[in-house]
């Protein structure tokens, strides 16, 4: 039978001490067992082999008020790196990191498009090879690849099963095909849910913390953290806040449901509004087309921002149909904060943080209990392609919340 600091040190356990480093940066061994409730002998066989493998290291020593000074521990970001790919229709971004969860290198290359997915999954390799090298990262230190796209997915195949923009992927075999092109182990995810673990990883939440973020790219997700580990649900697919009904009687969606927020707030929906009256969008250079809506969103942005009438107007309705959504997120949840994330946020994310303040303030549920903190991610446009880095941080140096990379 196992011994009781056995069991205590496992994988479970080892994430635990992980979280509380990350989000508390410099810690004793007698604050983190304090902390964590483990015993003492628990704490120090973790961090032992913590220090061992190098995901932590000693930052230093302070007074004690008894006895010899204690030492500090922090995450060691050197002990190892991630790349994160967002894959998207208009672009492709990589993104590199430390353990730490600190963004080391970046790159955007062309996106999808049309392409045939062996194609591009072949490209992806490619540029892989090419982006540690310019980037001065060894493959050796490279724990994985976490790659990200829009729409739900399949995790047991590894697949897209339905796709706003990449309807070529759909079933299509990506992460058996591109783990077989890459020399490292790799992992999908959808862009909503990484960029919920990125933000929790880099902005050091507490595990306690019920955290989520609210991600707007082509479409509208979301992803909810809980002690430190995203809420999957039963088919790794769970917040579809985007597929939320706001309207019981409005209009279709491709979902099969009906009044989903997506199809009042995202994008396409914004565009297909200023389409209805082209005249009054005149000079801003949209081109209305379905593989243009992430360009032309960000021109209507910059407009409505500017002081353009009619785009003000547009973006104000979808900001008020998006607040009227996260009330609803935040009733269920009970959230502590939330960041606004994604490249659709990345121009005019204040108007839509305004809104959803404005709502909760007013209707949350819990409003006389606790408040719930609205913040604009710090890089939008990155959010995902930095969260698919941080679940594979998360799945290497913190096993048993992230999901498993495929070898």
């Amino acid at each position: 039978m196992a011994r009781p600091e056995m069991i205590a040190s496992g994988p479970g356990s080892r994430a635990l001490v992980v979280d509380i480093v990350r989000s508390s940066g410099p810690i004793s061994r007698v604050e983190l067992t304090q902390a964590t409730g483990l015993t003492q002998p628990s704490i120090s066989n973790i961090v032992r082999h913590l220090l061992e493998t190098g995901v932590l290291r000693e930052s230093g020593r302070v007074a004690s008020t008894g006895g010899k000074p204690r030492t500090l521990l922090e995450i060691n970001p050197t002990a190892l790196y991630a790349v994160g790919i967002q894959l998207g229709f208009e672009a492709m971004t990589f993104v590199a990191a430390g353990a730490g969860g600190g963004t080391v290198a970046r790159q955007l290359v062309d996106g999808a498009a049309v392409a045939e997915p062996q194609d591009v999954v072949e490209r992806l390799a490619a540029q892989f090879a090419s982006f540690i090298d310019i980037a001065g990262i060894s493959v050796d230190t490279i724990a994985g690849v976490g790659v990200v796209v829009p729409g739900p997915l399949s995790p047991a195949g590894g697949t897209m099963f339905r796709s706003p923009t990449l309807r070529r992927w759909e079933g299509f075999p990506l992460l058996e095909r591109l783990a077989a092109l890459l020399p490292v182990p790799v992992l999908l995810d959808n862009d909503a849910a990484a960029a919920a673990v990125g933000e929790f990883w880099t902005r050091r939440i507490a595990r306690t913390e019920t955290f989520a973020t609210v991600y707007m790219g082509t479409g509208i997700g979301a992803g909810v953290v809980l002690d430190g580990a995203l809420l999957r649900g039963s088919s790794s697919n769970a917040a579809e806040l985007g597929h939320m009904t706001i309207d019981a009687d409005g209009v279709a969606c491709s979902c099969g449901n009906v009044g989903c927020v997506e199809r009042y707030a995202a994008p396409a929906a914004v565009l297909s509004d200023a389409g209805t009256a082209p005249r009054r969008f005149a000079g801003l250079g949209l081109e209305f087309t379905e593989h243009t809506t992430g360009s032309d969103f960000d021109r209507l942005a910059r407009a409505a921002v500017n002081g353009h009438e009619a785009a003000r107007g547009l973006l104000e309705h979808s900001a008020d149909r998006l607040a009227a959504a996260v009330v609803s997120f935040n009733n269920v949840f009970d959230l502590d904060s939330i960041v606004l994330a994604g490249p659709s946020f990345a121009i005019a994310g204040s108007m839509y943080a305004r809104a959803a303040r404005a709502r909760i303030e007013q209707t949350s549920f819990a409003r006389q209990a606790h408040g719930t903190t609205i913040e604009i991610a710090a890089n939008p446009r990155d959010s995902a392609a930095i969260g698919a880095a941080a679940l594979v941080l998360q799945s290497s140096v913190a096993p048993g919340h992230g999901p498993a990379l495929h070898p």
